[in-house]
């Protein structure tokens, strides 16, 4: 794969930089850097270079949001930083031309033209003839096939950035990984997690399967699971999963009101949930479980919370990463709230490889590619 260490000619070259820039928003304020702290390692490479660096990103999926607030929280760490209310047309490249050697503009909300999403030719066109250069360093985005991941890259000559080039290094290293190797999943939509947690059974010595994800597995238990979320999963799927020895499932749970902030924390057999109440945690049992797993493991991949992290239920969570972070394995960590769990401990720097991939990294691990990747062989 082409990194920016490739690129031929960098003085004065305007280079599109595909970038991280989707990032919690509250208030009209960035509530987490972690993105963007690791999109700079990239920027500051080809400013010294001298390039002319036009950041391109999204922010939502509404197609209505702006960037505005990630400019101003990326402008603190990158005092240069220019912003363009516009993404194509003869007023973003205007904005270019105005750019010095070495400046860094970012373009708007790139969501905010329906081509993006839909990787019209016409919009990865107007994208691709603002630069030179298309550099990929949003591994976060490298599974879809929108126009600035997979459309440009087809009109320019394109790299790899810094980022991108340490997520497949680091993301490959968990596909060959050193045993004993535990992999734990949360987050929900089987649908989604199926194709991985068939791939990491093959790899990985124990795969737990939890957060609303095993409320799937626990409700084919036979066990009743409320009002907690759950897919329109295939039976049979999670069934045949269900019996290969090395998954791992819940054993007790915290149950509570779906949708409500956290006020009480009822600890439940599976086999005694509530029908007014919904799995929200893992229960203690549970969670020394995955700590005794994690304490023997030399390889530990962990993706998606424990439980309903944004509305309080964080105990499991907060528990795992606290063991990982002691840990002396080889970690690797990744999805929203799962970071956040990590960033709010501060425990960051205590883990291997933090990702800045949700959806991307269980793609990546399942398949060893990515659309986005692909396009830069």
């Amino acid at each position: 794969m082409k990194t920016i260490r490739d690129i031929p000619v960098y003085d004065s070259i305007p280079m599109v930089v595909r970038a991280a820039l989707n990032v919690p928003v509250e208030n009209g304020k960035v509530t987490n850097t972690f993105r963007l702290r690791k999109a700079l390692p990239t920027i500051e490479f080809l400013r010294k270079k001298n390039a002319r660096v036009i950041l391109i990103g999204h922010i939502g999926e509404a197609g209505t949001e702006t960037l505005q607030p990630v400019y101003e929280a990326l402008k603190k760490l990158l005092p240069e930083l220019q912003f363009s209310p516009v993404t194509i047309g003869e007023a973003a490249r205007a904005a270019v031309r105005d750019l010095p050697p070495g400046g860094v503009l970012m373009l708007e909300n790139l969501r905010r033209d329906r081509g993006e999403v839909t990787n019209d030719k016409k919009f990865a066109t107007a994208l691709a003839e603002l630069a030179d250069v298309f550099v990929e360093d949003s591994f976060d985005v490298c599974h879809r096939a929108h126009a600035s991941v997979v459309g440009v890259p087809q009109l320019l000559p394109s790299y790899a950035g810094l980022l991108v080039e340490e997520e497949v290094r680091e993301l490959s290293k968990a596909l060959a990984p050193k045993h004993p190797a535990l992999a734990l999943i949360g987050g929900s939509k089987f649908s989604t997690k199926e194709p991985v947690l068939t791939k990491l059974l093959e790899l990985y010595d124990r795969v737990f399967v939890g957060g609303a994800l095993g409320n799937d597995f626990v409700m084919a238990m036979g066990h009743s699971v409320g009002t907690s979320l759950v897919s329109n999963a295939d039976p049979k799927a999670i069934k045949s999963l269900l019996a290969n020895r090395k998954l791992a499932v819940p054993l007790d749970a915290i149950v509570g009101t779906l949708g409500n902030k956290r006020t009480d924390a009822d600890v439940c057999r599976l086999d005694s949930i509530p029908a007014d109440k919904a799995i929200l945690d893992e229960g203690p049992q549970t969670t020394a479980m995955l700590i005794n797993l994690i304490q023997n493991a030399k390889t530990i991949l962990w993706n998606g919370p424990a439980g309903n992290y944004e509305n309080g239920y964080t105990d499991s969570t907060f528990a795992l990463a606290k063991a990982i972070a002691e840990s002396d394995s080889y970690s690797l960590v990744g999805g929203g709230d799962t970071v956040a769990a990590i960033e709010d401990l501060g425990a960051s720097d205590h883990i291997s490889f933090v990702s800045t991939g949700g959806g991307a990294m269980l793609d990546f691990l399942a398949k060893g590619t990515l659309p986005g990747l692909s396009v830069l062989w």
